[in-house]
């Protein structure tokens, strides 16, 4: 089976070597030393201040909302953020779960991001933030959406869990909003197994967040803010910087991946627009066809060659009854019903690329 994506291992006896040391040191989480060495090393691969990492994505967010003040009551009444429904759930849920009512706008069709024009009619008086998704890595209209949020006093949290490594006009796109958080999960392009990182604009949030991500304690009998416990542990650091070590390898075989992909694959298949100043780093290869029928069609025709490509992002968010926002997003949900993401990794052969080609190929031309 051709898995849609294969976590990366990197060197086993270097991972060894890391865990060696934990073991003569017995420190095992509350800001360790490979923690520490991982957020330096991080920051100045990334290029970026004020990283803090913690335990995952979502609380990655979770955090960031907080530290933001996002997810206080306006006049007594739930806040509420403008979100894009073309994103994995989490983005969404939580927001919800923080109490925070996510107000969906429809997203641009050529780039599958936030569409800045349709912001603007969404924003009410409860409204506290925008949270873009830089979908696949892609850059969001950046400059479009600061304007937006500086004019009517928002805060912006860009969820950037696809977007490690990626540069947008020669600097990295993790610098732009008040905040911006990733996911360190197995499957992503740079992981800790489980893990995540938060990228804060100000100094005082990133110290109000690391009290945050340890119960808000401050001393041994000091507790100063309404914490949880949201800390990255050494075991997780450890992979984390083998993976490191190893990352530029990791981008070149992506790369040769999605290269021949693009090459390869049909010209009626529509693929993301990408602005020409970024960077991109090759996490994802989505593909969009002629109609919902023809994907679900090639998809079921991939997995009975034994390979499998997904559905992201599928459903449309504003159809997920939990989150009670029922107003239709016709791009969203167009694109998300005719969306695949093929296989890519690094570990990707050349004969298994060539099949998931062969397949696609033969399917779309003979409509199977």
């Amino acid at each position: 089976m051709i898995p849609v994506t294969k976590p990366y291992l990197p060197n086993r006896e270097k991972l060894k070597s890391y865990i060696d040391g934990i073991y003569e040191r017995q420190w095992l989480t509350n800001n360790g030393q490979l923690v520490q060495e991982l957020t330096q090393r991080l920051e100045n691969y990334l290029g970026v201040e004020n990283l803090l990492l913690v335990a995952n994505g979502t609380l990655a967010l979770q955090i960031a909302y907080r530290a933001l003040g996002v997810n206080e009551p306006v006049n007594g009444k739930p806040a509420q953020a403008i979100t894009t429904p073309f994103t994995f759930i989490a983005t969404a849920s939580s927001l919800k779960w923080g109490g925070v009512q996510p107000i969906f706008v429809d997203i641009d069709p050529q780039t599958w991001c936030l569409a800045p024009e349709n912001i603007d009619a969404e924003i009410t008086p409860q409204t506290r933030a925008i949270v873009p998704v830089h979908v696949f890595g892609n850059a969001c209209n950046v400059e479009a959406i600061g304007d937006i949020a500086q004019a009517h006093n928002l805060s912006v949290i860009y969820d950037a869990s696809h977007a490690f490594g990626v540069t947008y006009k020669g600097e990295s796109l993790l610098k732009h909003g008040d905040a911006a958080t990733l996911s360190f999960h197995a499957t992503k392009l740079f992981h800790t197994g489980e893990g995540g990182a938060i990228i804060f604009k100000r100094r005082e949030n990133l110290e109000r967040a690391k009290k945050m991500i340890n119960f808000g304690i401050t001393g041994p009998e000091s507790i100063e803010e309404l914490g949880i416990n949201a800390k990255m542990n050494e075991l997780q650091a450890a992979m984390g910087l083998c993976v490191l070590d190893e990352m530029e390898d990791n981008l070149k075989a992506r790369e040769q991946v999605w290269r021949r992909y693009e090459q390869a694959l049909p010209e009626n298949l529509q693929l993301q627009a990408k602005h020409e100043a970024l960077d991109y780093n090759y996490a994802y290869f989505p593909v969009v066809f002629e109609s919902e029928e023809q994907a679900v069609r090639v998809a079921a025709t991939l997995k009975e060659s034994g390979i499998l490509a997904r559905r992201y992002f599928y459903p449309s968010l504003e159809s997920v009854e939990f989150l009670d926002q029922k107003d239709d997003q016709p791009t969203s949900h167009d694109i998300a019903g005719r969306i695949l993401c093929l296989p890519i990794y690094a570990a990707l052969e050349k004969v298994e690329q060539a099949a998931v080609i062969g397949v696609i190929r033969s399917s779309v031309d003979t409509g199977r």
